[in-house]
């Protein structure tokens, strides 16, 4: 009966360890490709979407720029940086329609001037959703603004 516990007490701790050596293996990769995406980008910053890839994987990667004097607290910055990220994700994968409209007005002054105002509006539509994002990191650049960077693995 001893001898039977034993071994079920090693089978136990047997998958224990190698369940903890997995954990390390997923948080050192992760680790690995935030040095490696934080080294590209300082040595040459850049926004919106990428596609990188290491020796296993590629990696869709959403960057962006906020300034965090535009925001009450942290919390509502990742918040924004969040839904920003996705939109970017979105028009890569699923494209969207631009309009661009030009507005010419020209009226008379009372002093017998014209004056002419070009107005140009543009609008982007986009419809599709990107889930599974996370960010990689966060930190400050050098002109203060905060860099966000989310990925996801893509097959």
């Amino acid at each position: 009966m001893i001898s039977y516990l034993n071994k079920s007490f090693s089978i136990v701790v047997l998958l224990l360890i190698s369940l903890c050596m997995c954990a390390q293996g997923y948080n050192a990769e992760k680790t690995a490709l935030k040095n490696f995406i934080v080294r590209m980008y300082k040595s040459a910053p850049f926004e919106g979407v990428r596609v990188v890839e290491d020796y296993e994987h590629h990696y869709l990667l959403s960057v962006l720029q906020l300034d965090p004097n535009k925001y009450n607290n942290e919390s509502t910055m990742n918040r924004v940086a969040g839904v920003k990220a996705m939109s970017q994700a979105s028009r890569f994968f699923n494209g969207s329609r631009i309009t661009d409209d030009l507005i010419i007005r020209t009226t008379k002054q009372a002093d017998g001037q014209t004056k002419t105002e070009i107005i140009e509006q543009i609008n982007e539509n986009s419809v599709g959703y990107v889930n599974a994002l996370e960010q990689l990191t966060n930190f400050p650049d050098e002109n203060g603004m905060r860099v966000f960077i989310f990925y996801k693995p893509i097959d």
